[in-house]
């Protein structure tokens, strides 16, 4: 419904930058507190894809699997956003607890359980669902993406770096 969130709470020292803050645009008489938690989990999607993007292009290296585990993975809509935000397949691992996973398998290669971490990673995990980009959704996506978000950083950067001037924050 055009509701656009930058989730730049925590700004970086050099990208986005100290002066950056989070921003919600595109407010409408139709939005509610559902739009509004949406626009969140899509912000956070764009801000990913973002990460995702800036990543390949600096390694050289294309991602080409999508896990997703957290809290968020157990949201099969939240789980539908990022395969959509993203274009391609979001799966989420058997269990959303990956740290606590970690854990055990660090702990199962300790005691000898398995001999080397692969044997473990094949034995103690397995994929669960698979969400497949819906085209429609994946095309309004993508012209948010390049069209909206992608632009917010710099056209309200101005304005940040006023609140940071008139505020002192962040220092």
């Amino acid at each position: 419904m055009g509701l656009v969130l930058q989730p730049y709470w925590n700004p970086g020292i050099r990208t986005p930058g100290p002066e950056a803050k989070g921003a919600m645009i595109g407010f409408g008489d139709v939005h509610t507190r559902a739009h509004i938690y949406r626009a969140i989990i899509e912000g956070i999607g764009y801000a990913l894809r973002e990460g995702k993007e800036l990543s390949e292009k600096k390694s050289g290296v294309k991602i080409t699997k999508l896990m997703v585990s957290g809290g968020g993975s157990q949201s099969d809509q939240a789980m539908q956003i990022t395969a959509d935000i993203f274009g391609m397949p979001a799966q989420r691992p058997h269990t959303f607890e990956t740290s606590g996973l970690g854990a055990a398998i660090n702990a199962a290669v300790g005691v000898g359980l398995f001999n080397s971490y692969a044997e473990a990673v094949e034995h103690m995990t397995h994929g669960g669902d698979i969400f497949t980009p819906i085209a429609e959704n994946k095309q309004i996506y993508d012209a948010l993406y390049q069209n909206v978000y992608k632009k917010m950083y710099v056209r309200l950067n101005p304005l940040y770096k006023a609140i940071r001037k008139i505020t002192g924050y962040p220092k």
